[in-house]
């Protein structure tokens, strides 16, 4: 391999459906193993490619427990029938895990320690449920974190509750938001927008045999439907520790428990043209950023701020941004901080309709981000990924 810099490229993404999170989702009868080794063989079967000829794998997981323990990029290397030679690591950045992935993927073929890696993410949040790591191993926040922190942090949807607050979005703001990403995955959906990417998974659970459809989007969301829904995160004791907060954030401003597993092919661009592959995009600048636990997830916001500014670019040079649905006042959030066109914001629905398996959606954004560049013909798309404990990835890549 060379040690000259080189150009990252993205030569393929695809993904599972999205099944829901919960007993009985479209995808809950396949062990997350099986569901990563899914994506891991369409990459090579759609390429051509041996699996020799991987340098390495690297997955995002979250919850790293139970069936998704013991390095589950690994297992599922092995589970897709790739040689013994091929490496694999898992990776944790919260909800970034996968769009981590692909930082470290890309910038090991820029430094020209890789030529071929796949890079993706898997979470079954059916099988391995959020949060049960802390209920069976003990809580993250040890004693050295709580003397830091002594008025102790919150959950994900507090901090997307003090959000809404800090920037003065209103539960109509929250629920309109909401609405318009199901209309407007339904809309993609039926254009056959996703066609490219998802790879269907046969479960035995659906009369068809395939799940190749997004279980999570609903087209007949309606901001009424919507108001009749109850505050999600709410309790006496978080009421009474923050009296300012009316309590916006519902099961449907917020996006869904998830089954989902996605990968993307990055390899330097002068092997993609041995190979006779055709790079779609490239690397363009990369952002990680930490910012304050508490709020948590307006990470973006600075991300963002950092990318252009290491860039070059504007927030209107841009032509398409996708910035994760996590709850609606986190892209709301961000979009009012960077003066961002609402236009361009997760223009095919996002994570409230599309669903957050949380290791898979960084590059189940990714490869969104690319065909929507490419159906538009646009040049630059940002992706940028609030993450838990206040921290957030953000990508731009170049449209080739």
């Amino acid at each position: 391999m060379s040690t000259v810099a080189r150009t990252a490229v993205v030569v393929d993404a695809v993904r599972t459906a999205s099944g829901r999170g919960k007993p009985g989702g479209a995808l809950s009868g396949i062990h997350p193993v099986d569901l990563a080794a899914h994506v891991l063989r369409a990459v090579l079967e759609r390429n051509g490619l041996e699996s020799t000829q991987i340098d390495d794998v690297l997955l995002g997981c979250v919850s790293q427990v139970g069936e998704q323990t013991m390095n589950v990029a690994r297992q599922a290397v092995l589970a897709a029938g790739f040689d013994e030679s091929v490496p694999a690591t898992t990776i944790d950045r919260q909800c970034g895990s996968s769009q981590q992935a692909a930082h470290f993927a890309a910038q090991g073929v820029m430094a020209g320690q890789y030529d071929i890696v796949i890079a993706g993410g898997v979470e079954s949040m059916s099988r391995v449920p959020l949060g049960i790591a802390a209920s069976v191993a003990g809580s993250p926040f040890s004693p050295g974190l709580r003397e830091r922190y002594p008025d102790g942090l919150v959950n994900q949807g507090v901090s997307a509750e003090l959000i809404a607050q800090r920037w003065g979005l209103s539960r109509d703001d929250l629920d309109a938001f909401a609405a318009q990403s199901h209309a407007r995955a339904a809309e993609a959906a039926a254009r056959g927008r996703f066609a490219s990417q998802v790879v269907p998974v046969m479960t035995g659970m659906t009369d068809a045999g395939a799940v190749a459809a997004d279980e999570t989007v609903r087209p007949g969301t309606t901001l009424a439907g919507l108001a009749g829904l109850p505050p999600a995160f709410r309790t006496e004791a978080l009421a009474a520790r923050f009296p300012e907060l009316d309590w916006r954030i519902t099961a449907g401003n917020s996006s869904p428990l998830t089954d989902g597993a996605s990968a993307v092919l990055i390899m330097s661009e002068q092997r993609a043209v041995q190979l006779g592959l055709t790079p779609r995009a490239r690397f363009h600048a990369f952002a990680v950023v930490g910012d304050d636990p508490l709020l948590m997830l307006t990470g973006p916001i600075p991300a963002t701020r950092r990318i252009l500014e290491r860039s070059g670019l504007s927030i209107d040079d841009l032509d398409a941004y996708e910035v994760n649905e996590a709850f609606a006042s986190v892209p709301l959030a961000w979009a009012a901080e960077v003066a961002a066109d609402a236009d361009k914001l997760n223009g095919w629905g996002g994570a409230i309709a599309l669903g957050h398996a949380l290791g898979s959606s960084g590059t189940r954004l990714l490869g969104t981000l690319l065909a929507s560049l490419e159906s538009t013909g646009g040049r630059y798309g940002l992706q940028a990924m609030c993450e838990g404990g206040g921290m957030a990835n953000a990508t731009i890549i170049e449209r080739l």
